[in-house]
């Protein structure tokens, strides 16, 4: 016999939304820092690069990607239902 299979969505647990809550948290950190309070000595410090700014740019938009992916394509997991005929298969 043919077992129904139900196909359930699981997103309380999954991990690409903490990573991407954290990425976004830290990205917002460093661009505020790279714009507000990038002095010329840490510029020299960093061969003129603006390193928080673009640090905190990247991570901004990984957390984008992250948060995106796990909306898009959400984990699914398939259970089967239990059969209830005679011989008992299915059951625990």
């Amino acid at each position: 016999m043919i077992e129904p299979v139900k196909k359930q969505r699981v997103g309380l647990f999954d991990l690409r939304y903490v990573l991407a809550l954290l990425f976004v948290v830290y990205g917002v950190v460093l661009t505020v820092m790279g714009i507000a309070f990038t002095s010329q000595a840490g510029l020299d410090k960093a061969a003129g690069v603006n390193i928080n700014l673009w640090g905190g740019i990247v991570m901004l938009v990984v957390g984008i990607l992250f948060g995106l992916w796990a909306r898009l394509r959400p984990i699914v997991v398939t259970t089967a239902e239990p059969a209830d005929d005679a011989t008992g298969a299915g059951e625990s």
